[in-house]
């Protein structure tokens, strides 16, 4: 006799959902709350009880969580600071820090077994489901809203700090000024050129959170589809082949997904902190002038 309502079993999941299910159905007061909010709430809870332990206690000879988490942060803060610079990486290494880890760890989150397979489904059995199409937990960094809302708080910063060093008018001027320091018609035909530019300048960092945002979600949705689709190609040979395949046919592809994990981390920061190097750089002909004067 089959369950009155959903059971819940794990089971392939035979087409990965594009957006995240509601973990409580018919609530507008819950409606926020999704599998992927549940699994970013894990991530944040793993991360924050990390660093709580890396840093309690911590001596002149380090324990190993201190020794890792030292070297996690000096490491990142390294690579931060020779893109930005040592005056800017103080002020953006606790957002893009915080961002590579939170990034890397719900990527590779999403690759524990279950996670996108233990889920709700319509009951064909005692305890058993045909398909779990309600997914238990999903990767965050699987969802658009939040790829977007990291996106937009990285963009929030480079605004802040944008301003912070170059200002309103030395913005607008390094936006859309002439470069080079030419006078007269060709610094008038440089000046037009660059006026275009900057529009075009405009328009990219308009859209940059909306890259940022779809070019990690796309990554990891892809590879979570392409793992889901794999574990399924057995599903018909009968229970032992269908279990067979769903293990051993995907197993090489979680090596390849841990790689794209980690390098779509390193290229949300990297690009990140390319953005704010590039907008609180100042021109060199305007910094010989300031020098001059």
């Amino acid at each position: 006799m089959a369950l009155p309502l959903h059971s819940f079993y794990p089971a392939p999941l035979l087409a990965v959902s594009a957006k995240a299910s509601e973990m409580v159905h018919g609530s507008d007061f819950f409606s926020f709350l999704t599998n992927s909010v549940v699994v970013a709430l894990c991530v944040l809870g793993l991360v924050f009880a990390f660093s709580r332990k890396a840093t309690t206690g911590m001596a002149l000879i380090p324990h190993k969580a201190q020794n890792l988490f030292e070297f996690l942060v000096e490491f990142l803060y390294g690579r931060i600071e020779g893109i930005v610079g040592a005056k800017q990486a103080k002020l953006a290494f606790p957002l893009l820090g915080t961002l590579f880890i939170y990034i890397l760890v719900s990527n590779w989150f999403g690759l524990i077994p279950g996670v996108g397979t233990w889920g709700f489904g319509e009951p064909t059995g005692p305890f058993s489901v045909a398909e779990a199409d309600k997914p238990l937990f999903r990767p965050p960094t699987a969802d658009l809203n939040a790829t977007l809302a990291m996106a937009l708080s990285a963009f929030v910063v480079w605004f802040y700090l944008t301003i912070k060093e170059m200002g309103i008018w030395g913005f607008i001027m390094h936006t859309f000024g002439p470069k080079g320091g030419l006078k007269g018609l060709m610094g008038m035909v440089v000046g037009v050129v660059f006026l275009f530019v900057g529009v075009i300048e405009i328009v990219s960092i308009v859209l940059r959170p909306m890259t940022l945002s779809i070019r990690l979600y796309g990554n990891i949705f892809a590879g979570e589809s392409v793992l889901h689709t794999l574990g399924g190609l057995l599903d018909q040979s009968g229970p032992f082949l269908s279990f067979l395949g769903s293990v051993l046919i995907p197993f090489p592809f979680y090596f390849m997904e841990l790689l794209v994990g980690l390098l779509q981390a390193i290229v949300f920061t990297l690009l990140c902190s390319v953005y704010i190097q590039l907008s609180t750089t100042h021109d060199e002909h305007h910094e010989d002038g300031e020098h001059h004067h």
